[in-house]
């Protein structure tokens, strides 16, 4: 078991973003459900996200999804988040919203479409050089609901084309995250369906293009932790959206589903030496927060996240080795359980209170009274949300 000690610094150094459009209205297809003292404007998010890293420590940048957090001066939007002790990350493009793209974007059999699809891709990276960020992450909608409908071979052509002349424009310091979807909206074939397609895009690409795993973005039953390793060997794993799903892409809080899933995804991070920063791997969380409380809903998917990769930190490695060195299946699956049972709690609470945070960042955030002035002070305007 690492000492105590090892388990601190390691804790100490983790970072996990928050998005931006978590903090904003959010719902399902069906319906999105208005809150009091939700942010109006790119600046309200950030004024939020800062307040989850002062009293967590450990969520100190915020994603921004562009057009929806959109401003005419992208330097200052940075200036603003550094004012209040946060930086602003990972730049994540949006070309499913727009009518033109209802056969697909940067695969659109329209060379018009195309264009105007690139053309945002290439935005997004003008606005990473603006704000300092690393990492443009895409996703893309792209694919077909019949058979017949268009050439999948083509659609791979047209997207290999378009993601060349987007990492091409990057500068030496910034990455190509490329996020992968099974279905939905394209119930048929998707274009970027799965980890492979996604790794063979990015090895064809070169270094800086990187693979991100969302959690909730795979068929019932996949290994996420398989992908992890295999990842992490090839060196190709970029980035995490960390959400929990019961059937679907259900964008639930973090650990919410399947905490033991979670665990064992983090303890593939930290036998891969992947917790530290210098590896690269920006974990994010990516959740709609439909009907509870926005602020107190990421603050505890940051502990969800923090408890597990204490529990991840716990594990007992050089008997776990031992024990799949002699094939005793048995004693290598109870080192794992062993941590996993661990309450890691106290040790959290602790390391808040040595780090001059507050044991209990939720209930910190109740007695700070944020939510009530948020509710006071933002009324009128237009509501920032998911499909603003």
């Amino acid at each position: 078991m690492n000492e105590p000690a090892a388990v601190h610094a390691a804790l100490r150094e983790q970072r996990i973003e928050t998005p931006s459009w978590a903090y904003a209205n959010s719902g399902t297809r069906f319906k999105v459900f208005t809150q009091p003292g939700v942010p109006r404007s790119p600046q309200e998010k950030i004024a939020d996200a800062a307040v989850v890293h002062r009293l967590t420590g450990a969520a100190p940048s915020v994603a921004l999804h562009i057009p929806w957090d959109r401003v005419d001066d992208y330097g200052t939007l940075a200036a603003y988040a550094t004012d209040l002790g946060v930086a602003l990350g990972t730049i994540n493009a949006n070309v499913f919203q727009d009518d033109d793209y209802k056969l697909g974007s940067v695969t659109n059999p329209d060379p018009r479409v195309r264009r105007k699809a690139i053309d945002h891709l290439l935005e997004c990276v003008d606005i990473m050089d603006a704000t300092g960020s690393r990492d443009l992450k895409l996703w893309f909608s792209d694919g077909m609901n019949y058979p017949g409908q268009d050439n999948i071979r083509a659609r791979q052509d047209r997207l290999a084309e378009a993601l060349r002349e987007t990492y091409d424009r990057l500068g030496e310091d910034q990455r190509l995250i490329l996020e992968y979807k099974l279905f939905e909206p394209a119930f048929y074939t998707t274009d970027v369906p799965d980890w492979g397609t996604s790794y063979a895009h990015c090895l064809e690409l070169g270094p800086r293009a990187q693979v991100c795993i969302d959690t909730g973005h795979h068929a019932p039953g996949t290994n996420i932790e398989f992908i992890v390793a295999f990842l992490l060997r090839a060196g190709k794993l970029g980035a995490f959206d960390f959400n929990s799903r019961f059937y679907a892409d259900d964008d639930l809080m973090v650990g919410a589903a399947d905490p033991f899933q979670l665990f064992r995804i983090l303890h593939e991070i930290v036998q891969g030496g992947a917790l530290d920063p210098a590896m690269g791997i920006a974990f994010m969380l990516d959740q709609c927060h439909n009907i509870e409380t926005k602020i107190p809903a990421i603050i505890r998917s940051v502990m969800n996240v923090q408890e597990a990769t204490a529990k991840a930190l716990l594990v007992d490695v050089a008997a776990l080795e031992s024990a799949q060195r002699s094939g005793d299946v048995l004693g290598a699956n109870a080192v794992l359980m062993d941590a996993y049972n661990t309450d890691v709690r106290p040790l959290l609470a602790r390391l808040r209170e040595n780090s001059g945070l507050e044991p209990d960042p939720i209930a910190a955030y109740h007695r700070s009274g944020y939510q009530q002035q948020i509710e006071r002070e933002r009324v009128g305007g237009r509501q920032a949300g998911w499909g603003a």
